[in-house]
């Protein structure tokens, strides 16, 4: 355990499984309270209760829908009352809405949207005037390598959401130059989550390479180091990052194709 945190709080989204959780313990480890928000109280309240244990970190559990628009500013006011501060934001909520584009109703794309893309605007919003005020603050948005390569087949905003994260969080960092806060957008490639189950394709990517794969563990640990840092992008491991040079190299008629062609791997059907 090191003192980095110690003094300071981070607010983390999407806490009760995978990156999320993943996180939380490694800003635990750090010295950072916490504020773990997810649907899940149960797995909400075994969380803080082995991090309270074992660090000696305040936690605060707050049970939220990010897909309900008033959920941000609800988590922001619970946290004032509560005389707390959010020093360090991971935007990290998230899921995939298998099916294409056609197949899917409305409400679940809108709800998607909500919770990916405008949730975490909104509380960077939220949060931004007071670390700016403070002289300090980080935010992580956890993206993804499909953000920095072509859309698939399936999932079909997921990349979309994930480009929108990368590029907000480049353009937050270069607006809060010089105030002491910064953002990092993280882009992992797989990672060992609940996520696949979630949607139903763990069969299909079981078939993908094991070094393709990272744990939530290892892309916590990276991309808390690369936020702290201040790094604009981190993509997580050689093998993705390897990956996302190859996407700005590959002429683009033929980076969908490629995509096109993979997309089975990680889709239904």
């Amino acid at each position: 355990m090191t003192n980095e945190g110690r003094g300071r709080t981070a607010l983390v989204t999407g806490a009760s499984a995978g990156i999320g959780e993943a996180f939380a313990r490694e800003l635990a480890r750090h010295g950072f309270d916490l504020v773990l928000t997810a649907r899940r109280r149960d797995r909400l309240d075994a969380l803080a209760a082995e991090l309270e244990a074992k660090y000696g970190v305040r936690t605060l559990r707050v049970v939220e829908d990010l897909a309900d628009p008033g959920a941000p500013p609800r988590l922001i006011g619970r946290i004032h009352a509560e005389g707390m501060q959010v020093d360090f934001l991971v935007n990290n909520a998230g899921y995939g809405v298998a099916g294409t584009f056609v197949e899917t109703s409305w409400r679940e794309q809108a709800d998607f949207i909500q919770v990916l893309v405008t949730s975490c605007a909104h509380l960077t919003h939220l949060v931004l005037p007071r670390m700016r005020e403070r002289g300090f603050g980080r935010i992580a948005n956890i993206a993804s390598i499909a953000g920095l390569l072509p859309g698939t087949i399936g999932h079909t905003l997921y990349a979309a959401s994930k480009a929108f994260m990368i590029k907000s969080s480049q353009s937050v960092a270069l607006e809060m130059r010089g105030t002491g806060v910064t953002a990092t957008a993280v882009c992992p490639g797989f990672t060992y989550t609940e996520f696949h189950d979630v949607i139903g394709i763990r069969a299909q990517v079981s078939k993908l390479p094991s070094f393709m794969w990272m744990s939530s563990e290892d892309v916590a640990a990276d991309g808390y180091a690369a936020t702290m840092r201040g790094d604009i992008v981190c993509v997580n491991g050689p093998v993705n990052k390897g990956i996302a040079a190859l996407g700005k190299l590959l002429p683009e008629a033929v980076a969908l194709k490629l995509m096109e062609k993979r997309s089975g791997s990680f889709r239904k059907g």
